[in-house]
C-alpha cells in the first residue's frame, strides 16, 4: 500500500534537520526499497527546507505510523504537523528516479480539486490522497518555470504549491 507522508517544519525545524541529516538518511536507508519519492519542500529562494515529503510503499497503517513517528526528525520535534494519507499513484510502478526531467524547478502541488485528470511530460508523479476510502485531494510532483505555472499545469482551481527537490544522499 502506498502512502503520502508530509512533515511541515516547526519554526526551528530547519536547524533540527540540519543537525540530524545523517540519522534521518540512515533511518530512510531501511526503507529504500519502498521509497517512491522523497525530498524537502523549500522556501521560495531554495535556501531553507520547509518540510519533508515521502511517498512510500508499506504493508499497512501500523508500518506507516512507525515510518512517520519513529523517524529522527519527528522524534526531535522538527515538524509542526505530519500528514499521512493513502496514496493512489496515477503512474503505478513509477518512482521519482524514473523521471529524466527538463531542468526546470520542481514543485509539490496539493489540491482538493480532483475533478479533472491531467497529463504532462512535466509530471514526475501524481496521485490521489485518500483518508480510508474517501478521496480528499491530489498530490503532484512536477517541473515548471514557476509556482503559478505548476498550479496551472495541474488544472486546479486552488492549489497549495511548494518548491521541492529530490532528496536523499548526495
Amino acid at each position: 500500500m502506498e502512502y503520502f507522508v508530509y512533515g511541515r517544519d516547526a519554526v526551528d525545524g530547519f536547524e533540527i534537520k540540519v543537525a540530524l541529516n545523517e540519522e534521518h538518511w540512515s533511518f530512510m536507508d531501511r526503507y529504500a526499497d519502498g521509497l517512491i519519492a522523497r525530498g524537502p519542500t523549500l522556501t521560495e529562494d531554495g535556501e531553507r527546507a520547509t518540510g519533508s515529503l515521502h511517498i512510500v510503499d508499506l504493508p499497512d497503517d501500523e508500518a506507516v505510523r512507525s515510518f512517520a513517528y519513529d523517524e529522527p526528525y519527528y522524534r526531535a520535534g522538527a515538524f509542526e504537523t505530519v500528514e499521512i494519507h493513502r496514496f493512489r499513484n496515477r503512474y503505478p510502478g513509477r518512482t521519482m528516479w524514473d523521471f529524466t526531467g527538463t531542468g526546470e524547478r520542481r514543485y509539490l502541488a496539493l489540491t482538493k480539486d480532483a475533478s479533472r485528470p491531467f497529463t504532462s511530460d512535466h509530471l514526475i508523479m501524481y496521485g490521489d490522497l485518500l483518508d480510508g476510502d474517501t478521496h480528499i485531494g491530489r498530490a503532484a510532483l512536477l517541473e515548471a518555470p514557476s509556482a503559478e505555472a505548476a498550479a496551472a499545469l495541474i488544472q486546479a482551481d486552488a492549489a497549495e504549491v511548494h518548491p521541492w527537490e529530490f532528496g536523499g544522499r548526495r
